[in-house]
């Protein structure tokens, strides 16, 4: 058994995002994520391959979706993005650190690939 609190030993400030990893399996990542300010470049895209489901436990953080009005994020909010949706985080709290559970998988397969199994 593993156990433990997500909001224990969380850093103030920190020159990049501390990435933690909680579960590792084959199919599924687990990860807590804290941020202090940091936020992706104005001109870096994520373009991911697996599917992320994110929540943010304290602090707040913007994401934006290309060509789409960024999404606030507070504590309690969580958002799914789909395999291959462009986004970027447009910036966290520079006050407080930003804990972010995310859980990132490999889609279902859809149509004959998954006609196929």
């Amino acid at each position: 058994m593993i156990a433990g609190n997500l909001l224990t030993d969380v850093p103030s400030r920190l020159a990049e995002e501390e990435i933690v990893t909680l579960l590792q399996a084959p199919n599924v990542t687990i990860e807590r994520i804290v941020s202090t300010g940091q936020a992706t470049a104005p001109a870096q895209w994520y373009d991911q391959d697996r599917a992320e489901w994110v929540l943010v436990l304290s602090g707040t953080a913007a994401i934006a979706f290309e060509g789409e009005d960024e999404l606030l994020l507070t504590p309690g909010s969580f958002v799914h993005i789909g395999a291959h949706i462009r986004h970027r985080v447009a910036w966290t709290d520079r006050s407080q650190p930003t804990v972010w559970l995310a859980v990132h998988y490999d889609p279902a397969p859809t149509g004959e690939a998954a006609a196929r199994r």
